[in-house]
């Protein structure tokens, strides 16, 4: 293919929590990008992942999950869906067949005005038990989004993907590649290791432990045979971090090994984990401490 025919293009996907934007976004990339937890509100940053061939390169963005901003945090968060409006080339607006359609609505009448694709992902579809409730589904969403082309899909199935995925590449723009081609995403190496550990905490503990969590990785010392982390975990309050660590630290040994066993599958070396956990009070409202855990520039 001529150079100039070369495609590329920011495919940006939002939508409410919980609705499986981490999952179709690890699908259409291939690999493990984002996080996928059970839990709403998994993803905090705007993650990209990035899928190569000789003929186009797709910038997928994954998005925090729109919502009603209770904390600094979380405004934040809505900021990095928001702006994933003005910068796409293709947008994929993801729904689920439980969720209602005019949640959120203020944010559905910025993506009802968008001038760029839309592509309207209905996710779930595995849960429905007839194609008369597929249907009315399908209904109420083109009256809601007329402009966008509808997708049912299951991403945890990998039930019409791959049909997504020609469309999107069929709707790219012709340009130069804005990664290198053997780019898999934006973030650095850290990131990932910290975006694990999170997982383990979003999966071991329950109620507002998780989400007052925030992870940064201290040292970060490969080899070439193994990697020597040590990551920090911050809580807001002295009862987080006993809760955190459990009787004999055995919850916190926990979390640390099955991160380590994720890590390691990531990379492909050998990991040396430590984990350490320190109190930093209202962390999520305050300003000059979301700047340097990067929630805000």
């Amino acid at each position: 293919m001529a150079e100039q025919q070369h495609k590329a293009g920011f495919v940006n996907i939002v939508g409410n929590p919980n609705v499986g934007k981490s999952t179709l976004m690890n699908d259409l990339v291939g690999e493990r990008v984002s996080i996928i937890t059970s839990k709403s509100q998994t993803t905090r940053h705007r993650i990209m992942g990035i899928v190569n061939t000789p003929e186009y390169q797709i910038v997928f963005s994954d998005t925090p999950g729109v919502l009603v901003p209770k904390y600094k945090l979380q405004e934040s968060m809505l900021g990095f869906s928001e702006g994933a409006l003005t910068d796409a080339d293709i947008l994929l607006y993801v729904t689920d067949v439980v969720e209602d359609p005019t949640k959120n609505s203020a944010f559905l009448e910025k993506v009802a005005k968008e001038t760029v694709p839309v592509l309207l992902v209905i996710n779930k579809i595995d849960l429905l038990k007839s194609q008369d409730e597929l249907e009315a589904i399908v209904k109420r969403w083109k009256d809601l989004l007329p402009n966008a082309e509808i997708f049912p899909t299951s991403a945890k199935e990998h039930f019409n993907v791959s049909n997504l995925m020609t469309r999107i590449v069929e709707l790219l723009p012709v340009s130069a590649p804005y990664f290198g081609k053997d780019a898999l995403t934006d973030k650095p190496a850290r990131f990932f290791v910290t975006e694990i550990i999170r997982e383990k905490i979003l999966l071991n503990y329950d109620k507002e432990v998780p989400y007052s969590t925030e992870v940064i990785v201290e040292k970060f010392d490969e080899k070439e045979g193994a990697i020597h982390i040590m990551a920090v975990i911050y809580v807001e309050r002295d009862s987080q971090k006993g809760i955190l660590i459990g009787k004999g630290g055995a919850k916190l040994k926990k979390v640390g090994t099955d991160a380590r066993k994720d890590i390691e599958t990531f990379f492909g070396k050998k990991v040396f984990l430590e984990l350490f956990v320190k109190v930093e009070p209202n962390w999520r409202n305050r300003e000059n401490k979301l700047r340097s855990f990067g929630y805000i520039e």
